[in-house]
């Protein structure tokens, strides 16, 4: 499987940075935590564009810029403890988890629990 490292440059640059995100801590988070890990197999080649996308059950992973927007307005610190309600795919628990000290994560449907906590532990 390829690593998408480039797409996640690009996405950083131009949807990230590109639109005023300047904190150096959430730059570097997107840059390390994969998102296309996180969205279904058949979205993998639209995994790093500028959109939300399906995740299942109604659900979706969030367009990156909103999520780096929310991170920055959260103005999270590494001493921080986070609370997450709606775990989803666990993308946001992973950058999270770059900024905090810890992160706690709620997640109603029960489908996603096993697979988000696989995919959250195998990437540490």
């Amino acid at each position: 499987m390829p690593d998408f490292a480039d797409d996640r440059q690009e996405m950083v640059a131009t949807q990230i940075a590109g639109r005023g995100i300047r904190e150096p801590r959430i730059l570097d988070a997107f840059l390390k935590v994969p998102r296309h890990l996180f969205v279904r197999e058949e979205d993998f080649d639209r995994a790093y564009s500028d959109h939300p996308l399906a995740i299942g059950h109604g659900q979706t992973i969030s367009q990156p810029y909103i999520v780096a927007l929310s991170l920055q307005h959260l103005d999270v610190r590494p001493t921080d403890r986070v609370l997450e309600i709606g775990t989803g795919s666990g993308y946001q628990t992973a950058l999270l988890s770059a900024l905090a000290a810890e992160v706690f994560t709620i997640e109603r449907l029960a489908v996603f629990t096993r697979p988000t906590q696989d995919r959250l532990e195998a990437l540490g």
